[in-house]
């Protein structure tokens, strides 16, 4: 896969897209056998997918965002919530000077719980912005790719994340990761993620593989098109 769009003016006049498709993901700790940018990576993975089947506009990713319950574990980098919505709304506007009024938000960390509200600012009056993939979509993915665990067990730099990895940049992935399940993180705001997990795994990366992540991101792509009838309807 390409990480960054290759596309030129020409092309972007050519497809006249009316939706664009921003992927935001992060720079944070994921264990010891994936890279700080596996949540940019998956959400990369994510919107190239979406952006080639349905002939829309692919912008290059938001790599920092809000890691902020990774922070006790080297190499994480954060921005501020504050910042990470200026940034989206900022993108949105430059997008609709050029006419392009509809974006697709491709998530791909579950701490920037801010893209909750920039959309949903965002579509009062009219739809302008949809945010990608849900919790349901996610649940409905790991089904069709046969993985064993869910959302909630498999949280950080597990099954699901290795496996997406192991489809579309196996090269990055590195050996020796150990299973660590923690059922109960209520406090998982005020302790962050090291307080329930000293290697920041929380998931079970034995059971990945690169067949288990290609069903996952078909069934994401197929998952996406209803977000994207609901947005241009």
């Amino acid at each position: 896969m390409d990480f960054l769009p290759t596309t030129t003016s020409t092309d972007e006049v050519d497809r006249a897209a009316a939706v664009a498709v921003l992927p935001v993901g992060s720079f944070e700790q994921h264990g010891g056998h994936l890279p700080l940018a596996t949540d940019t990576i998956v959400a990369c993975a994510i919107s190239e997918a979406i952006a080639g089947r349905y002939d829309l506009t692919l912008l290059p990713p938001v790599t920092i965002a809000c890691s902020h319950e990774h922070s006790e574990f080297a190499g994480t980098v954060s921005i501020s919530a504050a910042t990470l919505y200026a940034v989206i709304r900022d993108v949105a506007e430059s997008l609709e000077q050029r006419g392009i009024r509809k974006v697709v938000l491709v998530n791909g960390h579950g701490g920037n719980y801010v893209l909750g509200n920039v959309v949903q600012e965002a579509n009062v009056g009219a739809r302008r912005m949809a945010l990608f993939p849900h919790r349901d979509d996610w649940e409905q993915a790991r089904k069709s790719g046969g993985l064993v665990t869910s959302n909630h067990e498999d949280m950080h730099g597990g099954e699901l994340e290795t496996s997406i990895l192991l489809h579309v940049a196996p090269g990055q992935v590195r050996g020796g990761a150990e299973d660590w399940v923690a059922a109960e993180r209520t406090h998982l705001h005020q302790l962050g993620v090291g307080g329930y997990s000293r290697s920041g795994i929380v998931g079970r990366p034995s059971l990945a593989s690169a067949d288990k992540g290609r069903l996952v991101l078909d069934e994401l792509v197929r998952l996406a098109k209803a977000h994207l009838d609901h947005l241009t309807q």
